[in-house]
């Protein structure tokens, strides 16, 4: 009700199409629908066609039911297609198979709660390199977030993403949008520590770096140890980055792994004012977008499109990713957080199911 762009009847078939996508078992198509549902099936692929504002949607949700700190998650995710007519098929990375695979991606925008450790989609953006605007993935990936800076930015000013996007072209960008990056770095990533002894008096230029970051073996009166237990040790520290050509803000992380071996990883934020158990908790609730992803394919139908329109396309990834949003907000956020079990699509559905049988 708080987006004017609706009109009843749109309003009763988005309602209709949600309430299929949580109760149809099986795959979700065109075919399913039109079995399941009120409706026959050419009045969903005619509906699919038109527009949808999929990101307004989203932001209103997460902002009356999420909590009160989030940070933008930005993640790209392949999607199973076959054939060759399909607009944007091509070889993408899949994650699952440590492989290319062909198919179709999409670039997934989340609001990860940092209250209640768990991610809102906000919009998917299918991957269509061959726009002439753009020349690299990167590119891309850059155009998509510039596109919905304004809206991002009423829901946090920070960015997750994983270590792909370390890189200078990206962070570049980013930093133009009043934005900041946060993500983690190669294992032997070339830092240097700034130096912070007093002039010389001699002649040239002052110092300004004080030899490299060794990172298995970090000066710990320049470092400062922000938390050590049992489990890990993490210290932190501003640092200047060679590939990112900036001062960030390092978080170093030392921990055991299952057979005993020391593990090192590099995390940081472009923001050096920024805590480094905050940093830490950024990335590692980034994961929750994966989550999103993984309920979709296997329970909403986010791999089962039959269409070939890039406008269905979008209509049904975007519709598949805020289902569980749905979902989320009705079953799970509206209980007490001390009585929250894990959140379980699986259960979801199969009530769903039944109710619909």
């Amino acid at each position: 009700n708080k987006i004017s762009v609706f009109n009843k009847c749109r309003k009763d078939f988005f309602c209709e199409v949600v309430i299929l996508l949580l109760s149809i078992k099986g795959r979700v198509n065109f075919l399913q629908l039109g079995r399941f549902g009120n409706f026959k099936e050419q009045r969903y692929r005619q509906q699919f066609e038109k527009p949808f504002p999929w990101l307004d949607f989203n932001k209103e949700l997460t902002l009356s039911h999420g909590g009160s700190r989030f940070v933008i998650a930005f993640d790209p995710s392949y999607i199973n297609k076959s054939g060759k007519k399909t607009p944007g098929v091509g070889w993408y990375w899949s994650g699952c198979a440590g492989q290319a695979k062909w198919g179709l991606e999409i670039g997934g925008l989340a609001a990860i709660d940092l209250d209640n450790h768990t991610a809102f989609h906000l919009e998917a953006v299918q991957t269509l390199i061959e726009d002439k605007q753009v020349t690299t993935l990167t590119d891309w990936y850059v155009k998509v977030i510039k596109e919905r800076k304004e809206t991002l930015s009423l829901i946090s000013k920070y960015l997750v993403a994983d270590a792909w996007f370390s890189k200078k072209p990206f962070v570049d960008q980013i930093i133009e949008m009043d934005m900041h990056l946060i993500s983690r770095l190669r294992d032997d990533a070339d830092l240097k520590y700034l130096y912070l002894g007093t002039p010389t008096g001699k002649r040239g230029r002052p110092s300004k770096y004080a030899g490299k970051v060794i990172t298995e073996n970090i000066d710990t009166n320049y470092f400062e140890l922000i938390e050590q237990n049992q489990e890990a040790a993490v210290y932190s520290a501003i640092v200047y980055s060679k590939a990112l050509k900036r001062n960030i803000r390092l978080v170093h992380v030392t921990y055991a792994s299952n057979k005993g071996k020391l593990i090192r990883k590099l995390y940081f934020s472009t923001d050096t004012q920024m805590a480094a158990l905050e940093i830490l908790d950024c990335y590692q609730s980034r994961f929750q977008i994966e989550f999103l992803y993984r309920d979709a394919k296997q329970y909403t139908g986010l791999n089962d499109s039959q269409a070939r329109s890039e406008n269905k396309l979008n209509f049904h990834f975007n519709a598949a990713l805020t289902t569980i949003n749905i979902a989320k907000v009705q079953h799970w956020l509206s209980q007490p957080k001390e009585e929250r079990k894990p959140f379980s699509m699986a259960d979801i559905k199969t009530i769903n199911h039944n109710r619909l049988l």
